[in-house]
């Protein structure tokens, strides 16, 4: 199996999530092929990125994903595109509107004047990718309106995220069918990722078989 791990927003390549995966499964599951891209660049260049890894990697294996965040929402772009298995942890479904947080802190530092262009940084990310107008639009081109293969996702959301509405993560992967695990407390950074680790990676495979 090789399993890919989508960051999220302010992360990158060496997360640490991450890196706890890639030790388990070294450890653990040897059969495992854990890739940790660095993925802050363009969303569409994204998106482009991880169909290029289905592509390659699965030409004589499986692939499947483990998303943070921002990195769940691409996963469940891409799962429904490739028929991929996922295992999302507290996923962004409404990027669009997010991060629509940046274009409005841009403007309350200039006082409202003027207009937002498309190339205009909004905000540039700890692992540095400059967010744009033209990002966000791509979000709102690209939302999750639906989940294709409901049964190859499983979703770990954290009531006490800080970050993002649990509920509405939530009630959408419900809805479409997926098993989603409601977890009291935590934070939206998953800080007990690592204790979790064996049961995930059991349901992972699990989905697999699906």
């Amino acid at each position: 199996m090789n399993l890919i791990y989508i960051h999220g927003l302010d992360s990158d390549a060496n997360s640490t999530k991450g890196m706890l995966l890639e030790k388990y499964c070294q450890h653990h599951h040897p059969d495992i092929n854990v890739l940790r891209p660095d993925l802050n660049k363009s969303p569409q260049d994204v998106f482009d990125k991880l169909i290029s890894l289905v592509e390659e990697w699965g030409s004589d294996s499986k692939v499947v994903f483990v998303g943070s965040s921002l990195g769940g929402y691409f996963s469940t772009l891409v799962s429904n595109h490739t028929g991929c298995a996922a295992l999302l942890l507290n996923p962004s479904t409404q990027p669009h509107i997010t991060l629509q947080r940046f274009a409005n802190e841009l403007l309350a530092n200039t006082d409202g004047e003027g207009e937002v262009l498309n190339n205009e940084i909004l905000h540039t990310t700890a692992g540095g990718w400059n967010i744009t107008h033209s990002d966000l639009q791509w979000f709102a081109d690209h939302q999750l309106s639906e989940v294709h293969y409901p049964k190859k996702i499983a979703v770990f959301i954290k009531e006490g995220d800080e970050l993002l509405n649990p509920e509405l993560s939530k009630a959408f992967y419900q809805q479409q069918g997926s098993t989603v695990i409601l977890q009291a407390g935590g934070d939206h950074r998953f800080s007990d990722f690592g204790e979790q680790l064996p049961m995930m990676i059991n349901m992972l495979q699990d989905l697999v078989r699906v």
